[in-house]
């Protein structure tokens, strides 16, 4: 299954980005903390350059606590800002901005020295599609400012956000990348909404987290659909037709798949990271 997927208005926003860099003074990368490297968008670190950056852990609350633990750790070790939150909720927000002048001390102690006025850190808001940028924009201006919305490329133009007097933040369409090299992470991607329903099997994509809850959470995929630990032996295409079942739609089985993403994507068998820390080694 080849997932590719690349709008025009992503082509310009990507030319947009490279652009303004130069009047920002750190860049906020917002990643879905189910998958916090596959959602990393890999052409930005050549857009992005030595910019500072923070990267800001989205959508904690429907992660693995545990496994985010270490993908903190591991962008700290990458020398990169790092900060878990929800944007849903406004959890961990309120920390942003000392974290982000934690990032720019070098370059505030520098300023000050030369006995510039203080001024309002300027940011980038920079992620993949439907990663929770314009609802995290929305909740640091306090209003809704910013469309937001579950399906992947809502926002297609650039806009500034003000928060309190220390921070002005500028918002950037969702970003992807031509093709997936590797076919693994475009499943990913499919499973949690970056990507529109229209480009993929739902069959393809529900049997993909089925197998990936057997794997790492049978216990939430059986407490979800009164499974029996025989039910959890079937083979995957079986198991998605006994859930089909299970949930009223007889023999309906693309209402089944929409059923499993659906569930797998608002939490309801759990909190779940599809990035495995393991994957990168200690």
């Amino acid at each position: 299954m080849t997932i590719q997927w690349f709008p025009g208005h992503m082509a310009k926003a990507k030319r947009q980005v490279a652009e303004k860099l130069q009047h920002v003074d750190i860049v906020f990368e917002l990643v879905d903390g189910r998958l916090p490297v596959s959602s990393r968008n890999p052409m930005l670190d050549e857009v992005l350059q030595q910019k500072p950056r923070l990267v800001l852990i989205n959508k904690a609350d429907l992660a693995d606590p545990a496994q985010t633990k270490q993908w903190e750790n591991y962008f700290s070790q990458q020398g990169l800002g790092v900060l878990a939150i929800n944007s849903q909720d406004n959890k961990g927000s309120h920390l942003i901005l000392p974290k982000t002048k934690e990032a720019l001390t070098e370059k505030l102690q520098k300023e000050q020295q030369k006995g510039l006025k203080p001024r309002a850190i300027r940011a980038m808001v920079i992620g993949i599609p439907n990663v929770g940028k314009s609802t995290l924009l929305n909740r640091l201006a306090g209003k809704k400012f910013a469309k937001t919305g579950n399906s992947p490329g809502v926002t297609k133009g650039q806009q500034w956000v003000r928060y309190k007097k220390d921070l002005e933040l500028l918002d950037t369409p969702g970003i992807l990348w031509p093709k997936f090299e590797d076919q693994e992470t475009g499943k990913r991607l499919a499973l949690t909404g970056a990507i529109k329903e229209q480009l993929l099997q739902q069959d393809d994509i529900a049997i993909y987290g089925l197998d990936f809850f057997l794997q790492f959470y049978p216990d939430q995929l059986a407490r979800r659909y009164q499974l029996t630990q025989e039910d959890l032996q079937l083979p995957t295409p079986e198991l998605l037709m006994l859930i089909t079942q299970k949930q009223g739609f007889q023999e309906d089985y693309d209402k089944g798949s929409q059923r499993v993403i659906h569930d797998i994507r608002e939490g309801k068998l759990g909190r779940f990271t599809l990035d495995r820390y393991a994957e990168v080694g200690e």
